[in-house]
């Protein structure tokens, strides 16, 4: 599973998250960032139960550009 490295956080601390990513095989988006509080993990738990496999993790409004990014790369390479 080739990655494609989109950004960092520049924001981010020693520069080692948040990341987004994106999958060269399956253009799907891969994200690291940092684990959800557990306040929001019980609020995001009202939407649906969270299998053992699944995680919250929260990426700052200001990488949306990055995101947008991912997103046209995604979209890109998987048409």
């Amino acid at each position: 599973m080739p990655l494609l490295f989109v950004g960092k956080d520049p924001e981010s601390q020693g520069g080692n998250c948040p990341t987004v990513l994106v999958d060269d095989e399956t253009f799907d988006l891969v994200f690291q960032g940092t684990k959800a509080d557990q306040k929001t993990q019980v609020e995001a738990g009202e939407f649906g139960s969270l299998p053992d496999t699944e995680g919250i993790v929260r990426i700052p409004a200001r990488m949306v550009p990055l995101i947008r990014e991912a997103c046209d790369v995604a979209e890109r390479r998987g048409l």
